[in-house]
C-alpha cells in the first residue's frame, strides 16, 4: 500500500501566493475571477464559513497586483493580456474577536494605520470613514488608476454581536459609515468585492451601493467557491484511489460516499452540487469519513433562535419551503431563523418552484444532517452528547435482532428520564424528541420519519424486520393505530 502519494493538501491555507509557490493542490477558479474582474462592478458574495471565500479574495489580490507568475498554467493565463497592477486595499475582519464597541474601532483603525503608512494621512481625517475615504483617494491619485477594495467577512462583527442588541447597534452604525465610503469613493475605485456569511439589511452598504451585484445565488457564479464533482474527480484522483484502498472500497464507491457525506450544497436551483472544500481536504488528509466542517463551529446561537421562536423542528428536519423574498436580506429583528440557518450552511437549495417562487431547503449532506441533529438533542432532551452513541446504538441493535419489547422499554425509560420541569411540555415537544431519536437512527438503518397534524410516525427497516411506530402522548396504543 502506497501511504505517501507526495501531494500537498492546502488545509487551512487561505493565501493564493502560498498555495502556488508551495506547490499545493489548487482547484482552478481563475476563469471566473477573470470574468468578474473584467467589469468595474462592485460585487457581494455570501457563502458559509470555511468555504473558500478568503482564498478567493486572495486570488483577486494577486491578480490585481499583477503577479502573473503565480497564474502560470491556470485558465486566466490564456485570458488576461495586460496584467496591469492596481493598488489593493484588502481588509480581513475574519480572525478577530468582537466583544465591545471599542474592539471594532481598534481593529479598523489598526488597518487604516497600515494603509496610511503607504498612502499618508490627511490632517482633517479624524473619523474611521474619513480616513478610509482619504486613503482610497490618495492611493488612486498616486497610482494614476482605480483602487481595488477587498473585504473579507464584512459581517463578522455583526455575527458575533447577535443576541446583544446594544452591541449590534453600535457595530451597525460603525460599519454603515465605514462601508458607505465605497459609494462616495466610486470614481476612485477599479473594483470592489465584499464577502460574508449573511446579507444584513440594516447595514447600508446594500442600500447605498445600489449598483452592488449580489452573486450569492447567481447561476454563473454558483461554483466559484467549493468543489464540483467533476473537479473532485479531476484534481484528486490519487487521493480518491488511496482513500478507496485504505477503506476497502472501489473508486466509484468512494466517490459515492464522499458525495453522500460532503456534497449537496446548491447556491442556485440549476447550479451544480458543491462539495465542502474543508471537509473534503480533511477527509483526504485523515483518509476517514469524519465530521470536519461541523466540528469547527457550533451553531449554538441558531439553536437558541429555534427555541426562542418556538420553531417546529419537524419541518426543519424534513425540508422546508421558503419564498425567494426570504433570501434578499436578513433582518436582525426577524423571528424567522431559516434565512440565517441557510446562509450559515446548515440548509441548502434542493428544489425550486418557479411558478410560486418557492425554494425547498434541506440539509446538504450527512455530515451536516447528523451533526446538526446530534447538536440539537441536548437542547431538547435529557440526553447529553456523550450519551447519544450509547442510546442510539442500543436502539438499533434491539430492533435489528427483533427485540421490540426491549426497544420500547428503553424508549419509555428515555422519556421517563426527562427532568420534572419538562413534564408540562406540549405534545409537539415530545413529537420533536421522537423525531430526533428516529432521525439519528437513520445513520445506521433505513428509517423514514413522517409527520402530520397531531401525530408522528416512523418506519424502520432492518435486514430482517420492518417496524411501524406511531407516537401519541395522551392516548392508548389501540386508538393510535385505528
Amino acid at each position: 500500500m502506497n501511504m505517501n502519494i507526495g501531494r500537498k493538501l492546502p488545509i487551512g491555507i487561505q493565501t493564493f501566493e502560498k498555495i502556488r509557490e508551495g506547490d499545493y493542490i489548487y482547484v482552478d477558479k481563475t476563469e471566473l475571477v477573470w470574468k468578474m474582474a473584467a467589469t468595474a462592478t462592485p460585487y457581494f458574495l455570501s457563502r458559509p464559513r470555511r468555504f473558500g471565500k478568503s482564498l478567493l479574495l486572495s486570488t483577486f489580490e494577486a491578480y490585481f497586483e499583477g503577479k502573473k507568475e503565480l497564474f502560470k498554467g491556470l485558465a486566466i493565463e490564456q485570458l488576461e493580456q495586460e496584467w496591469k497592477k492596481y493598488p489593493v486595499l484588502h481588509l480581513d475582519l475574519n480572525a478577530e474577536k468582537y466583544d465591545s464597541p471599542e474592539r471594532l474601532d481598534d481593529i479598523l483603525s489598526r488597518q487604516l494605520t497600515q494603509w496610511e503608512l503607504r498612502y499618508d494621512k490627511g490632517p482633517d481625517e479624524n473619523t474611521l470613514a474619513g480616513r478610509f475615504s482619504g486613503i482610497i483617494r490618495r492611493a488612486s491619485q498616486q497610482a494614476g488608476c482605480g483602487v481595488v477594495v477587498l473585504v473579507d467577512e464584512y459581517d463578522k462583527p455583526l455575527l458575533q454581536a447577535l443576541g446583544n442588541d446594544d452591541l449590534m447597534e453600535e457595530y451597525r452604525k460603525t460599519l454603515k459609515a465605514f462601508y458607505g465610503v465605497l459609494k462616495s469613493a466610486d470614481r476612485y475605485l477599479r473594483f470592489a468585492f465584499l464577502t460574508g456569511v449573511t446579507k444584513f439589511s440594516q447595514v447600508s452598504v446594500f442600500s447605498d451601493l445600489n449598483q452592488l451585484q449580489d452573486i450569492s445565488m447567481n447561476y454563473y457564479y454558483s461554483a466559484i467557491c467549493g468543489i464540483t464533482k467533476d473537479e473532485l474527480q479531476t484534481y484528486f484522483i490519487p487521493e480518491i484511489e488511496r482513500f478507496a484502498e485504505i477503506n476497502d472500497l472501489t473508486f466509484t464507491e468512494t466517490v459515492d460516499k464522499l458525495t453522500k457525506n460532503y456534497d449537496g450544497y446548491h447556491f442556485h436551483p440549476k447550479g451544480e452540487g458543491m462539495f465542502n472544500p474543508f471537509s473534503i481536504l480533511n477527509a483526504f488528509s485523515s483518509m476517514e469519513f469524519g465530521s470536519y466542517w461541523f466540528q469547527t463551529g457550533t451553531p449554538t446561537f441558531l439553536v437558541q433562535m429555534l427555541q426562542d421562536t418556538d420553531y417546529d423542528l419537524r419541518t426543519l428536519l424534513d425540508g422546508i419551503e421558503a419564498p425567494a423574498s426570504m433570501f434578499t436580506e436578513y433582518r436582525v429583528d426577524s423571528n424567522n431563523p431559516i434565512p440565517l440557518i441557510y446562509q450559515s450552511g446548515y440548509l441548502t437549495i434542493k428544489d425550486y418552484d418557479q411558478r410560486f417562487s418557492n425554494y425547498l431547503l434541506e440539509f446538504p449532506n450527512d455530515e451536516v444532517r447528523y451533526g446538526f441533529i446530534n447538536f440539537l438533542v441536548p437542547f431538547y432532551t435529557p440526553m447529553t452528547n456523550n450519551d447519544q452513541g450509547f442510546y442510539i446504538g442500543k436502539f438499533v441493535h434491539e430492533l435489528e435482532r427483533g427485540d421490540y419489547n426491549a426497544f420500547l422499554t428503553r424508549l419509555q425509560a428515555f422519556f421517563a428520564d426527562f427532568p420534572y420541569e419538562l413534564n408540562d411540555k406540549t405534545e409537539r415537544h415530545y413529537q420533536v424528541v421522537f423525531y430526533l431519536v428516529f432521525k439519528l437512527m437513520g445513520q445506521f438503518t433505513e428509517t423514514e420519519v413522517r409527520s402530520a397534524k397531531g401525530r408522528a410516525d416512523a418506519v424502520v427497516k432492518t435486514p430482517k424486520y420492518i417496524y411501524v411506530f406511531e407516537f401519541k402522548l395522551h392516548d392508548t396504543a389501540e386508538n393510535a393505530l385505528k
